[in-house]
């Protein structure tokens, strides 16, 4: 249980990630936001102690709709699985977040949430911090042994799929799209058994049990 001293500090950390969502045109805005030790401290977790960032938030609102795009740069201290010795990992990535107007708030998918359309303010810090904690490795070593490690080489005959996320302004849904109509192929009881057998990341894991407390 934190203490009063805690929670205060712990507002005060919080509070500079919130975003007045309730006054906002129907228009493009642009925030920048910075975290350090302190930030990961408010979450009670071992994946992540000590880390400095920098995120700039792309937000675009609509009628139906708020659509946000995150670039966040930065670096975490983990410790090497192998020699326990302390190194810092290079944080460099793009994330993208649907926020749909509703009559209440629920989860549709990891990249889009339902929220009642009179929210006044929302918080983007633990959508920072999940982001941020997907990108840990399983595996943490070390830079000086990650050259030790066999790297996987990829067919280059084989053309990669590219998938581009975009949003039905109407009925508010993401739409994925492939150069090549493969997925349309696929049996869809051989899809759902692979599902079925797929393990879950245990970052997933650690995650949900973060949100859930």
């Amino acid at each position: 249980m934190q203490s009063f001293p805690q929670k205060v500090l712990r507002n005060k950390v919080l509070d500079k990630f919130k975003i007045d969502i309730f006054r906002l045109e129907n228009k493009q805005y642009i925030y920048q936001f910075e975290g350090d030790d302190e930030f990961f401290l408010l979450y009670e977790q071992d994946l992540v102690q000590k880390g400095n960032f920098k995120a700039e938030v792309i937000l675009d609102k609509s009628e139906t709709m708020i659509q946000m795009k995150y670039a966040i740069e930065g670096s975490v201290e983990l410790i090497c699985d192998r020699s326990l010795d302390e190194f810092d990992f290079p944080i460099n990535l793009s994330e993208k977040m649907i926020l749909k107007f509703g009559d209440h708030n629920e989860e549709l998918s990891d990249e889009m949430m339902l929220i009642d359309r009179n929210t006044p303010t929302i918080n983007v810090a633990q959508d920072i911090f999940d982001f941020i904690a997907l990108q840990i490795p399983m595996k943490k070593l070390h830079p000086r042994f990650r050259k030790d490690e066999p790297i996987i080489n990829f067919d280059e005959d084989e053309d990669e799929e590219d998938f581009d996320l975009f949003v039905d302004e109407e009925e508010g849904e993401l739409v994925y799209s492939t150069d090549a109509d493969i997925l349309k192929d696929l049996d869809q009881n051989e899809e759902q058994e692979q599902t079925k057998e797929k393990p879950t990341d245990p970052r997933w894991e650690a995650l949900m049990k973060l949100r859930n407390n």
